[in-house]
């Protein structure tokens, strides 16, 4: 308010000084105009030489004097001097229509007279019209406009400032609920929010903005509880299977089996060193910020074909009997051997298929993949690369022929310890985290992942940017 109050009395008082300036200017103009009319008028009269005495003027304003060369008054207005001219004789050697000041003392009259000369002729001897007028009436109206603003621009910045005071406080009431109701809040009560006022101004966007942040950071707050909770309950389950196979081998004493032990307690072990590993992952990747559109600046080519050849070679699976590959990748290579009765996995290529991206991203999110299909396959998984449609992605397919996954639940499963009942039976080393590490990396290397039907079974769609093959 101060500096509000502060520029406008000085636009005020700027303006003002304009104002008068101005007004003085033109009321000046105005006399000499007149003035010059005046005098014009009596030169006209003394080329015809048909001079009056006195001479006529209009209203009691102005003094006529026409003078010739020596000094003396050949004619005069009825109220003019006519002996002594209105301007001395060294004012009078000149040249042209001229204008000067001389003290009103002179012509009797107060404050400054303005007086205009304009030379003529009188019976083919040159003279000089000379036309005196106050300034006086000029003078008092600009005084009289000072006072009236000196008179009104205070009350005018009083009146104005009292005025940009209820305004601005009526503005900022609402900055102040905002203000009162964010110090109210706790972040203990999920439903929390800020007063959104009435008025469809900046202020109501704002706060609409400020209650959309908080539901975002109370969404984050529940999603983080959750995954602590699930986190804790999924760490819990192998930490208490192992201290019970340690106290009843410890009440058993010489009667224990301890290599038997020793093989459930690092079965337990990697499942939790495992689980250890996908929340640690998570966690960075929950602490990284957003990368740009485009590949990442630790991405390399990468040939899709030979990686699931490898991601296939590595994973027969705990049911795996035989994996066979083919594909350019390593065509016609042997299956690897399994125990028996598990599903074939087979990997099927068109053709080099080159993507840009991370190689451990990629291989982490096909090896879970592949995993999820191992444990819940039937008899037959197929890893398969061809160029989709639009000519930008490589399609990247994982298919089984196991139960499926209902279409209400496919977006679901890529929740974080997520688990659907079917493979909860089936299932007891995963912790419902390979989709959502799945879907992450993949959407952080600028590529998508669905679930599809397969016929019997699921198929799992990778669209992963094209690369042209490198020469």
């Amino acid at each position: 308010m101060v500096l509000g109050v502060a520029g406008l009395s000085v636009g005020l008082a700027l303006g003002g000084v304009v104002l008068l300036v101005a007004l003085g200017w033109t009321l000046q103009r105005t006399v000499d105009e007149e003035a010059f009319r005046t005098a014009d008028a009596v030169a006209r009269l003394a080329a015809e030489d048909a001079l009056p005495d006195p001479l006529p003027v209009a209203g009691g304003q102005l003094r006529v004097q026409v003078v010739d060369s020596a000094g003396r008054i050949r004619a005069a207005s009825i109220d003019a001097d006519r002996l002594v001219p209105m301007v001395r004789p060294d004012q009078l050697a000149g040249e042209g229509r001229r204008r000067t000041v001389v003290p009103g003392q002179r012509l009797g009259w107060q404050g400054p007279v303005r007086v205009v000369a304009v030379p003529a002729q009188a019976a083919g001897e040159p003279v000089t019209v000379l036309v005196g007028r106050s300034t006086v009436d000029v003078r008092h109206a600009t005084q009289a406009a000072r006072t009236v603003l000196l008179v009104a621009f205070p009350l005018l910045v009083g009146l104005l400032a009292v005025v940009a005071w209820r305004v601005v406080g009526a503005t900022l009431r609402p900055v102040e609920a905002l203000r009162s109701g964010a110090a109210e809040i706790t972040g203990r009560d999920a439903a929390d929010r800020l007063p959104v006022p009435a008025s469809q101004d900046e202020i109501h966007r704002l706060a609409v903005t400020l209650n959309d942040m908080l539901d975002r950071l109370s969404a984050a707050r529940a999603r983080q509880r959750s995954f602590l909770a699930d986190a804790a309950h999924e760490l819990r389950s192998p930490l208490t299977n192992m201290r019970t196979e340690l106290e009843v081998a410890q009440r058993l004493g010489d009667r224990s089996d301890w290599p038997a032990v020793a093989a459930d307690l690092l079965v337990d072990t990697e499942r939790l060193g495992r689980l250890v590993d996908d929340l640690l992952l998570l966690a960075r990747l929950d602490e990284q910020p957003a990368r740009p559109p485009g590949p990442p600046r630790e991405a390399e080519p990468v040939e899709l074909g030979g990686l699931l050849a490898e991601v296939a070679a590595r994973r027969p699976g705990p049911r795996a009997a035989g994996t066979a590959v083919s594909g350019p990748g390593s065509p016609g290579s042997p299956v690897v051997p399994g125990s028996p009765g598990s599903p074939v996995v087979t990997v099927a290529a068109a053709g080099p298929a080159w993507t840009v991206g991370v190689p451990d991203e990629l291989r982490r999110v096909l090896g879970n993949l592949a995993d999820n299909a191992v444990r819940h396959a039937r008899e037959r998984i197929v890893l398969a690369v061809e160029p989709a449609v639009d000519g930008a992605y490589h399609l990247v397919t994982v298919t089984d022929d196991g139960p499926g996954i209902p279409a209400a639940d496919r977006e679901r499963v890529f929740r974080r310890f997520t688990r659907l009942d079917e493979g909860r039976a089936r299932d007891a080393g995963g912790a419902g985290l390979g989709l959502a590490i799945v879907r992450e990396l993949v959407r952080r290397g600028g590529g998508t992942v669905e679930l599809a039907d397969a016929g019997p079974g699921l198929v799992v769609r990778l669209r992963l940017p094209l690369l042209p093959e490198p020469d």
